[in-house]
């Protein structure tokens, strides 16, 4: 088979759906790896499963570094394909025995596959720059109040600002609103009444201000995603019909012309014998 037929058949739509369900089942089956009853009751049909589906995973990776050559190790997607496929194949035991864990990660290829959830990964990676600067912001918040709490309430509550860390782990909980009334706050106000004056403030900033904007830029990045694959797909449709028109225009002109040699040789071709003219 040649290069374009292989990619032909490895792009066809039923064998691209075909390996999202070998992805899912391949997750199914390394579900089932972690319940002992299963284990007792099919445990090697189970891994032959497995074995069989990572095969066919690593002849699909072949087919595309076939067809793509160097074009394969330039594309981002395609290298994660590879490296998660790449990881099962390393021996697990030994150093390498974590490695084992890391086979569930063949799940993530649906993020490759289905270009829904790929459109979502690149609004992510589109954010990492605003979400990045956010995030630094944040972090100046956090020492700042971290430092405050471990002044103000280190001596009386050391378990929770004993020291800038516990005082840094104390704030995340907080901003996650997990307890952070009854379990910290009210506790503290017991014995420093005006604590609220702390608290309130650095919740409102950290969690209904900071973490709003950390959802702003994901949904701005996820609407700049969208627009500039309608663009893409304008640009497209636009190319295809200006093509359309030219190919339809070339055709008339020579469809013309026909038509002006076919007059033309009607003109010049003589009169049959026994016609005369009137």
């Amino acid at each position: 088979m040649s290069v374009e037929q292989v990619g032909a058949f490895i792009r066809h739509p039923y064998v691209q759906n075909s390996i999202v369900g070998l992805i899912l089942l391949n997750a199914a089956l390394l579900g089932l790896e972690t319940w002992p009853p299963a284990m007792h009751a099919a445990g090697g049909l189970i891994v032959g499963l497995d074995r069989v589906i990572l095969t066919l995973f690593v002849i699909e990776i072949a087919l595309r570094l076939y067809v793509d050559r160097l074009r394969f190790w330039r594309d981002p997607w395609s290298v994660f394909d590879f490296s998660v496929v790449a990881i099962a194949l390393i021996p697990a035991s030994g150093p390498f025995a974590v490695l084992r864990a890391l086979r569930v990660l063949r799940v993530l290829r649906l993020l490759t596959m289905v270009p829904s959830m790929r459109r979502v990964v690149g609004a992510l990676l589109a954010a990492i720059p605003g979400l990045g600067s956010i995030a630094l912001v944040l972090l100046i918040l956090y020492y700042v109040f971290a430092v405050i709490a471990t002044n103000l309430f280190g001596a009386s509550h050391p378990e929770w600002f004993g020291h800038l860390g516990r005082s840094l782990y104390t704030l995340f909980q907080i901003m996650t609103l997990e307890s952070w009334s009854m379990g910290i706050a009210r506790p503290v106000m017991q014995e420093f009444p005006y604590a609220w004056a702390f608290f309130i403030p650095f919740i409102l900033v950290a969690t209904f201000t900071m973490l709003n904007l950390f959802i702003a830029i994901i949904v701005n990045a996820m609407q700049r995603v969208t627009e500039a694959e309608h663009d893409q797909t304008m640009q497209a449709i636009e190319s295809s019909q200006h093509e359309l028109h030219t190919d339809l225009h070339q055709e008339l002109r020579a469809l013309r012309a026909e038509v002006r040699e076919l007059r033309q040789a009607l003109v010049k071709q003589p009169a049959p014998a026994g016609v005369k003219d009137d």
